[in-house]
């Protein structure tokens, strides 16, 4: 019995889950997105959603409780290495930094670069200033894992990404449809609205013309006989 067990366990001891976790939130405020398995993105989107709560209130106690809860690690280092290729390094999520703030020594290993937390205050959390929770989505692929062949999703940041498109570059069936009907209404163009007006005026002016004059043989008669129309 699961009697008081907080959360999933994921088939690991307490401190191995806890330092996953921290990883996968970690390589998930660095990169925007990260692919993963179903149980695994469900058990770490409440530790992200609570770290981008604690970011946007910016104080220096909210910081000492997000190191508590992240490895306040170096980031971005792969953005000078030479060995990653440039189409990965291109991040539509954040503002990468330059090369120039990144420095190795002789041995290959990262002397200087910006830290997570620091990056997490100054360009995760103001992207959420109006937004009250719901800060991360997770989006299926339709792939599955080699193996034990479990389903592989993508969990990533709510942002200005346009359509729920995974990193895979597949494409939902919602978005498809939502395309096909932009195609439709761009194909009908301006001119086909005008006539579906002109067609709507000319179907409301006879019936107009139709109540004008039932009503005018009925004043007529009124007047014949004296009486006042009743208000």
């Amino acid at each position: 019995m699961r009697n008081r067990i907080n959360g999933k366990q994921l088939n690991r001891k307490s401190d191995h889950r806890a330092a996953m976790l921290r990883n996968m939130a970690s390589g998930l405020f660095e990169h925007g997105s990260i692919e993963t398995t179903m149980p695994k993105a469900k058990a770490v989107q409440p530790l992200v959603e609570k770290i981008i709560t604690l970011a946007k209130q910016g104080s220096f106690h909210a910081r000492r409780q997000i190191e508590s809860k992240l490895n306040d690690r170096k980031i971005h280092a792969w953005v000078a290495d030479p060995n990653v290729p440039d189409s990965s390094k291109e991040n539509p999520y954040f503002d990468l930094p330059d090369a120039d703030d990144i420095k190795f020594n002789r041995y290959g290993e990262v002397k200087k670069a910006p830290r997570l937390v620091q990056h997490i205050l100054a360009n995760v959390a103001p992207r959420f200033v109006d937004r009250d929770g719901g800060y991360t989505r997770i989006i299926k692929t339709g792939r599955h894992r080699l193996g034990d062949g479990t389903d592989l999703v993508v969990l990533q940041l709510v942002g200005e990404e346009e359509g729920s498109e995974s990193s895979s570059g597949n494409v939902t069936g919602r978005r498809r449809q939502a395309d096909r009907r932009d195609a439709f209404a761009a194909s009908l163009g301006p001119v086909a609205t005008a006539e579906v007006e002109e067609e709507v005026v000319a179907e409301e002016a006879p019936a107009a013309t139709e109540e004008a004059s039932n009503e005018a043989p009925q004043e007529e008669g009124d007047k014949a006989s004296g009486e006042t129309p009743s208000e």
